[in-house]
């Protein structure tokens, strides 16, 4: 039987991140504006790290390519990433490019759809998510022209709140939110507008227009969202979004609930509460913070106590 995967992983300064990841989860964070935790990671740009067990040290990239029989995947390289994001001030308005246009231009880089779980939001907090624009000859001149009021979608949100947001959609956290972010394993954004802020350096930072226009989907197209929930014995499973990219759940549990051993290796980020989770006779201690990689053939296993977990896999 393999043993469950817990992680230690990589904080990432930012000019809009703060001190919330310390407030809502105990971590010892490194920075004034920690802006993202990459819990679960392979990206070189910040990979995590086996905390315990046989294969305590080593980098999760390294654990994939060296012990792919844990993982049962066609993947060349660590699919996915999980992030939690505090954006304490507002993100800038970005887009993510496909795969196709992310390879031929981002050095064989993977593209990067993305979706969002609002752990935290401060009331009146927004989001940027879409656009207005009809044609790209609109799109170009309403960037041009700095009608960000009349080109930008806003949303408001609170916790609780799941949002799909594929490749070629314009978006950004804004102020005063918490999320868990499942992605694909890319550190490539196009920035369209950072509000003329300037970083540390008296710089103000860079964007990416001829790139942005180039992958932004144009008309913007919503795909309509519609959740799976079942019930189990002490638990609820919701489907938030399952595709080629990613399959999202939140699994909610109230006591003791079981689960089947899964096929595919399988990403836990606890979200909320504590408890603990019980394979093969033995039983880990499971807190607000904790993320953790079950790989296949672990058998199956049961999670006791009070918890909030979102779930994702290939």
């Amino acid at each position: 039987m393999n043993e469950p995967i817990f992680l230690q992983s990589v904080f990432q300064e930012r000019i809009w991140g703060g001190q919330k990841l310390k407030q809502l989860f105990g971590y010892d964070i490194p920075y004034e504006h920690t802006g993202e935790y990459w819990a679960v990671s392979a990206h070189p740009n910040g990979q995590s790290i086996v905390k315990s067990g046989p294969y305590q040290g080593m980098l999760l990239g390294e654990l994939w390519n060296s012990h792919p029989e844990l993982f049962n995947s066609s993947s060349t390289v660590f699919p996915l990433l999980t992030k939690l994001l505090d954006a304490s001030d507002d993100l800038s308005v970005q887009v993510h490019p496909n795969d196709a246009y992310a390879g031929a231009h981002e050095n064989g880089e993977l593209g990067k759809t993305e979706c969002w779980y609002i752990v935290a939001a401060e009331p009146g907090a927004c989001i940027i998510y879409g656009h207005e624009a009809k044609t790209k000859h609109e799109l170009e001149s309403m960037i041009a022209a700095g009608n960000w009021d009349s080109l930008l979608t806003k949303v408001p949100v609170k916790a609780g709140d799941f949002f799909y947001v594929p490749s070629g959609t314009i978006h950004a956290l804004g102020k005063g939110i918490v999320v868990l972010e499942t992605q694909q394993s890319s550190d490539t954004t196009y920035r369209v507008y950072d509000y003329d802020r300037k970083d540390k350096d008296g710089n103000t930072r860079e964007l990416h227009l001829k790139k942005a226009i180039d992958v932004t989907s144009v008309p913007q197209a919503y795909q309509a969202v519609s959740y799976d929930t079942k019930e189990i014995e002490n638990g609820v499973i919701t489907t938030f979004v399952s595709n080629s990219f990613f399959t999202v759940e939140k699994w909610n549990v109230d006591g003791k609930a079981s689960f089947p051993e899964a096929k595919q290796y399988t990403i836990c980020s606890v979200i909320d509460g504590n408890g603990e989770l019980s394979i093969d006779g033995q039983s880990y201690p499971l807190a607000k913070g904790d993320h953790f990689i079950l790989p296949i053939s672990s058998g199956d296993f049961q999670l006791n106590g009070k918890l909030e977990l979102i779930i994702s896999h290939e």
